[in-house]
């Protein structure tokens, strides 16, 4: 009998980082033919709430679309009909207060199995009540997951990094006539091309980021280099990208947009004809971006916070330039009490551009070759799907389901005196 999984997660059919790596999990157990899944999916504005069959796996994975990510009636609905074996979620922890408040009505008879996204420290003690609520964290980087084992060193927890498709996200420039560096460079494809892909979002730095192009275009020349954002230039939770161009005079193709939501191989393609891909986020728990960015051989410049001090460099070998913040704040909200925001300084930034700048193109193509080794090496989709394989047996030999159900002690009441 297959075993079956309840997901809570972004919607697995849209590009979103967590939609993504959501995708990806479930694609790599389904092909093993031993599980089946249920998924609530959310953080979307839905076209229609109709529940979906996906093509091709129409009796192992059932989509139901969700506002926000559900809520605990719609979850206890789930557990009684579709009886599953394990419930994996995934997401910032502040999306899920109402979901551990019913845990002892969930793990009485299924592990809860938490995905776990944050960005950085201090050690958020605030959170060690929400990572006890859970049977196994798995976090996405070594900084969420020492994090985990600090702030909750009784939790089970284990490291499993996110992943790129290598098949997908490869160099494709041989295979491309000139016409796509063309159109984002204005027919000067002898201009440097940067590359930025990133929600138009405070912590992202997207304004920042222009501002300072602009001061590196003043020095190197703007018929020298240009820049490419895909994300909305008006993001009602971001900045107005437009007006900012527009302020700066930086109207005659130094900064382009790209808005429509992409394949995964036209990005591909993108990455593969840009010289270099950017990300100097002042917090960030993975970065997939710049992951994607060196699958294709193409170099980084990234903030050493997070997710991506670990991707720009094995220790070893460096895949481009990793800029280490200049300062550190405090920043936080009633959900989110504190969290460092690390900024990296304006004159590292421009160190970095001159840098990739004056690299001929067979350094920059060495960076490349290396990125994309390091990606081949951990964080391809065939370790992914080993380590969720290996996982989902360990979860089912440790923690048991329903009648097998183990190591988890439900609630009891006590008279008191």
């Amino acid at each position: 009998m297959k075993k079956k999984i309840l997901i809570i997660a972004d919607s697995p059919l849209v590009p979103s980082g967590v939609g993504t790596q959501t995708r990806y999990m479930i694609e790599s157990l389904l092909s093993t033919g031993e599980y089946q899944f249920l998924c609530l999916a959310g953080a979307i504005k839905h076209e229609n709430y109709n529940i979906q069959k996906v093509e091709g796996h129409e009796e192992d994975w059932t989509i139901v679309p969700v506002d926000g990510y559900g809520n605990a009636a719609i979850v206890r609905g789930a557990i009684k009909e579709f009886k599953p074996d394990v419930l994996w979620f995934m997401t910032d922890p502040r999306f899920y207060h109402w979901l551990w408040q019913i845990e002892d009505e969930i793990r009485d008879k299924i592990p809860m199995v938490y995905y776990h996204v944050w960005d950085n420290y201090p050690y958020p003690t605030y959170n060690a009540q929400y990572y006890g609520s859970n049977d196994l964290i798995c976090s996405i980087s070594k900084v969420t997951d020492d994090i985990v084992k600090t702030v909750s060193p009784d939790t089970t927890s284990i490291h499993i990094p996110h992943a790129v498709d290598t098949d997908v996200f490869k160099n494709t420039k041989q295979l491309l006539d000139s016409s796509l560096r063309e159109n984002i460079t204005d027919n000067k494809p002898e201009k440097l091309v940067f590359f930025w892909n990133n929600r138009n979002a405070r912590r992202k730095q997207s304004g920042t980021l222009i501002y300072w192009f602009k001061e590196f275009l003043d020095e190197v020349g703007h018929d020298s280099a240009c820049l490419l954002m895909h994300t909305e230039p008006k993001d009602p939770h971001g900045q107005d990208l437009v007006a900012i161009i527009e302020e700066l005079g930086l109207t005659n193709g130094e900064v382009s947009f790209s808005v429509q939501k992409l394949p995964p191989e036209d990005l591909a393609n993108i990455y593969s004809v840009v010289d270099c891909t950017i990300n100097i986020a002042d917090a960030e728990g993975f970065g997939l971006s710049t992951l994607e960015s060196l699958s294709c051989e193409t170099p980084i410049i990234v903030n050493m916070t997070g997710g991506l001090q670990e991707q720009v460099t094995d220790g070893q070998n460096w895949f481009g330039i990793g800029l280490e913040p200049a300062s550190r704040s405090i920043i936080g909200s009633q959900e989110v009490p504190f969290i460092y925001e690390d900024r990296v300084s304006k004159s590292d930034f421009l160190n970095a551009m001159r840098k990739m700048f004056h690299m001929t193109d067979e350094e920059r193509a060495d960076l490349g070759r290396l990125g994309r080794q390091h990606v081949l090496n951990n964080y391809s989709l065939e370790i992914y799907k080993q380590n969720w394989i290996k996982t989902f047996k360990m979860i089912e030999e440790k923690f048991g389901s329903w009648e097998s159900r183990n190591n988890y002690q439900s609630w009891k009441l006590m008279e008191v005196a």
